[in-house]
């Protein structure tokens, strides 16, 4: 990987709904979404911070989000939306769509798996974390959105035991120009960010659904390890949950703490 990870080379190849964004750099940390959270009362501006090591990276449901320092993007964007908490419903399958339309520019081909997860040949190589807040001293005016993403992008066996799971590994990644790789990754997600405010949810569910890991494939929903539907995969609805045909016909599903699966047979 390059040590650069400049805050002005990555400003310096950004679009302008990203020009709008501070990029912060930080050497180790917790977790970049418990930082931003606890510095939204003074952010003026949307902020990138970065982080080369994450020691208490979290994932969706408590989980926690393992990585190795110049092994991986850890990173969160605080974002500030004129718009109510509630209209962020969604929001974790539109940010999908951003990372996949960015990590193309590279080459490399990615499905989404509902509500918040990025495949990489079947392997999860990206996760997101997003959790909210109202702005303003009027709550339903505005709110923050902190948007949080860990990238594989080396992975060793050790870490993958560490897991427990399948993960991707893309190692060349990490000796692209990490600036360009940042650059990229934050130009889609502004401009994404932009577009889901103003045009909503709408604006991203034809494109989550052409990328869809499950289309058409038989998968369950789990919730607390318990089956909750099974059935055929078709996509996710104009509000975002995810639309399966069960056998007692077409049904959808609100993300919460549940799980998707492949069903096996």
């Amino acid at each position: 990987m390059t040590d650069i990870l400049s805050p002005e080379r990555i400003a310096g190849f950004c679009r302008p709904a990203a020009q709008q964004v501070a990029v912060k750099i930080v050497d180790e940390t917790g977790s970049t979404n418990a930082d931003l959270l606890a510095a939204l009362p003074r952010l003026t501006t949307p902020t990138l911070l970065i982080a080369r090591t994450q020691t208490a990276g979290r994932g969706r449901a408590g989980r926690s989000w393992l990585s190795e320092a110049g092994k991986s993007l850890t990173f969160s964007l605080a974002w500030k939306f004129n718009a109510p908490v509630q209209s962020l419903i969604g929001l974790p399958l539109a940010v999908g769509v951003a990372i996949a339309e960015a990590l193309a520019m590279f080459n490399v081909s990615v499905r989404l798996k509902w509500p918040n997860d990025v495949l990489y040949q079947g392997r999860k190589l990206a996760g997101v974390l997003i959790e909210s807040a109202s702005a303003g001293h009027v709550p339903h005016e505005a709110s923050w959105a902190v948007i949080g993403i860990g990238i594989n992008m080396t992975v060793n066996e050790q870490l993958a035991a560490q897991i427990g799971r399948p993960v991707a590994s893309i190692p060349w990644l990490a000796e692209l120009d990490q600036d360009m790789l940042m650059a990229t990754l934050l130009n889609a997600l502004s401009d994404a960010l932009v577009q889901f405010e103003h045009e909503g949810l709408g604006a991203f569910t034809q494109r989550w659904n052409a990328l869809h890991a499950y289309t058409g494939q038989a998968v369950v929903i789990l919730d607390r390890g318990q089956v909750l539907q099974e059935g055929v995969a078709v996509g996710v609805d104009g509000i975002g949950r995810f639309v399966l045909d069960t056998a007692s016909g077409r049904t959808a599903i609100m993300a919460g703490d549940v799980s998707l699966r492949v069903k096996e047979n």
